[in-house]
């Protein structure tokens, strides 16, 4: 197996993203896959270098990346050294880092497959939502998977509460990490890209435009993200398929750190019905 691990991909006046990549060698043109983490994620978490392995040995390159204002630094990307990044991070930053990974793949790049057939999208979680915008707007975009994704990220905001109205008036408001015990800073422009933007936005709009196929995996035992939010996007895309993992939660049973060589029996069933979808 081929990895190219914490690769740095630089523009300028742009802070670097950080990605690995997977895969068999090859003769044959190759399917792609990117997958983008969730809110407070990254692209090391949990067990998520053995969802990728296992991607490339069912045929695909497989790419993680970490979003460029996660939080982390190309030096220390699994926990959360660039807080003032953190702050800064919005949905335009997001899809925008969305962008200049897709364009890399395509540029000739040797830490890529020389041959590509396509390239599909996974998102987890909030990564989710920035998948589905980004596939109903991007030609390149084969097919789109969305494991335990959102449907909604307006709600989110908490739009007319005590809670909304103290960070718009001090600009900033944070949420604790429960792993590192960190308080996480959220400056006001997040809500204000996300109004200036919000057409574009709207999870329900993106999904109800998608020309292209589309499968949501999600867990019946989800605390974070309702089953019910999987319903809606179904409901908004009659062309969609669901997959409900019967006892997986939010993470489909890893956590962060995964010591075992295995992945959960949840995460597998996860993988086999996207990579089913996808072949």
């Amino acid at each position: 197996m081929i990895i190219h691990k914490n690769q740095i991909l630089t523009a300028n006046n742009k802070k670097p993203i950080l990605y690995d990549v997977y895969y068999q060698k090859t003769t044959t043109p190759m399917q792609v896959v990117v997958f983008c983490h969730g809110y407070k994620g990254f692209k090391d978490w949990g067990a998520w270098h053995l969802v990728a392995k296992t991607f490339a040995n069912a045929g695909f390159c497989f790419v993680k990346f970490n979003f460029s204002h996660n939080g982390g630094t190309v030096e220390q990307p699994i926990d959360f050294p660039d807080l003032e990044a953190f702050s800064e991070n919005n949905f335009s930053l997001e899809l925008d880092d969305l962008e200049r990974v897709l364009t890399e793949i395509y540029s000739e790049n040797p830490n890529f497959p020389n041959k590509i057939l396509n390239t599909s999208l996974i998102g987890h979680s909030r990564g989710g939502g920035i998948v589905l915008i980004k596939a109903e707007e991007d030609n390149r975009i084969h097919k789109v998977v969305t494991w335990a994704g959102v449907c909604d990220f307006k709600a989110r905001f908490q739009e007319g509460t005590e809670a909304f109205f103290n960070w718009k008036n001090t600009g900033l408001t944070h949420v604790e990490n429960s792993r590192t015990k960190q308080m996480l800073p959220h400056k006001f422009q997040f809500y204000k890209d996300f109004k200036e933007n919000e057409t574009r936005f709207t999870i329900s709009r993106a999904v109800k435009a998608l020309k292209i196929p589309y499968l949501i995996v999600h867990g019946d035992e989800d605390p974070t993200i309702s089953l019910k939010e999987a319903e809606a996007l179904k409901m908004w895309n009659v062309n969609a398929k669901l997959e409900v993992i019967k006892g997986a939660d939010h993470v489909f049973n890893v956590a962060h750190p995964w010591e075992d060589k295995n992945l959960s029996k949840e995460l597998n069933l996860a993988i086999d019905v996207t990579i089913s979808f996808l072949k």
